[in-house]
């Protein structure tokens, strides 16, 4: 059973995503609870046919903080696509695959044994790793935000979204030119 919109208010047919690699691996088809149970552990692309927005809400349980606490972070999500709401008054959805295009990188690098010494060396980012990277940058750069201050979870969460969108100074922008300049250097 397939819906059209996300939280029941935010429809997924009015979403464009404009980078070709991202689209393959940036899934907008929902369930209503946005819980797949971990349907998709089975393949190993399957990761990319699970709606952008669980992805999200699974990265943010990836702290100590919130570790298995599900309905807390679909609780956090949601309102934080109520506040992106309120400051644009664009679709929520729109500004999360606009965040993911823009926090993704592009080039990364590994580590390469030459007889006792490790060299890096850059490499391109695969689509699906670089949607991974974004989502995770974006629920980083959220709870370091949260962390000991006054603003709450919402509130850092929607700003970052925002940010990355605008690709603007934040967390998961800078974390991406970080990479990115390390690969750069790595040449």
């Amino acid at each position: 059973m397939v819906f059209d919109k996300v939280f029941d208010k935010w429809d997924i047919n009015e979403v464009t995503i404009v980078d070709v690699g991202v689209e393959r691996h940036t899934s907008l088809q929902s369930v209503s609870a946005l819980h797949s149970g971990g349907r998709h552990a089975k393949q190993q692309f399957e990761q990319a046919k699970v709606c952008v927005v669980e992805r999200l809400i699974n990265k943010l349980m990836m702290t100590e903080r919130n570790t298995g606490k599900k309905l807390k972070a679909y609780k956090i999500v949601k309102a934080a696509f109520d506040l992106i709401y309120e400051k644009t008054q664009q679709n929520p959805l729109q500004v999360l695959v606009d965040a993911v295009q823009n926090a993704g990188p592009r080039e990364d690098t590994i580590r390469l044994r030459f007889g006792g010494i490790l060299v890096p060396k850059p490499v391109d980012v695969t689509s699906q790793r670089k949607v991974d990277q974004a989502l995770l940058f974006i629920a980083h750069g959220a709870q370091k935000c949260a962390f000991k201050s006054k603003r709450s979870m919402e509130r850092c969460l929607a700003d970052e979204i925002l940010n990355a969108a605008k690709n603007a100074k934040c967390y998961s922008i800078n974390k991406k030119e970080e990479k990115e300049r390390m690969a750069k250097a790595a040449r």
